[in-house]
């Protein structure tokens, strides 16, 4: 078995009015959903990430820069994980075709774990 990071990518544009009550919702959906895969053992961990858009660290004129994250203006951003166990790509596939996080804009990049 591997082991299969779902990066769950999202437009800060799309929660803008969206009630409590709905975000709630949402967040039971997920719930439910990575307790179903805990409960069939395929589920490895997982995170949302904070909204404050974290830190960019690249290289300027060969030193280290940090810059803010992403801002609510920006198109896409990760806004959290989950590391789900499969046999493959395909079963992996599946299992995100099932999370809640899949509707309208939002998408999920699929990426296999380089076991050490």
């Amino acid at each position: 078995m591997h082991q299969y990071v779902l990066i769950l990518h999202e437009r800060p544009a799309d929660y803008v009015d969206v009630s409590p009550a709905e975000m709630q919702e949402m967040i039971a959906r997920y719930k439910a959903w990575a307790g179903g895969l805990a409960q069939r053992g395929l589920l490895a961990g997982g995170q949302k990430l904070a909204d404050d858009g974290g830190r960019h660290l690249r290289l300027a004129g060969g030193q280290p820069l940090a810059t803010d994250g992403p801002y609510a203006e920006t198109h896409d951003v990760v806004g959290g994980y989950f590391v789900v166990n499969a046999e493959s790509y395909a079963q992996a596939e599946e299992l995100a075709q099932t999370c809640p996080h899949l509707r309208g804009t939002q998408w999920i990049e699929i990426r296999q774990i380089e076991p050490t």
